[in-house]
């Protein structure tokens, strides 16, 4: 059960009270709209895509480098067959 204090000394005056309740609202008001804010599906897929996007700029730029070339080769490669033919 709820403990309650019975000391005037430790009371807070009715001032104080409201003050406290107003910032124990206002606390819980923000802390539900960062819950809205995460479950939101379109934040959610922001913030994937955010991720993915910065992943892929940590790619080395030799490696980059390298998956482009092999593409250019592979293109000339099959050019080179077709023009063959």
């Amino acid at each position: 059960m709820a403990e309650t204090d019975t000391d005037p000394t430790t009371a807070l005056a009715p001032r104080e009270l409201v003050s406290e309740i107003e910032r124990t609202r206002a606390n819980l008001a923000q802390t539900i709209d960062e819950i809205a804010d995460r479950v939101s599906p379109g934040n959610i897929a922001r913030r994937a895509e955010d991720r993915v996007k910065e992943r892929i700029s940590q790619v080395d730029p030799l490696i980059g480098s390298a998956v482009a070339l092999a593409a250019v080769g592979v293109t000339c490669y099959l050019i080179w067959r077709r023009i063959r033919k």
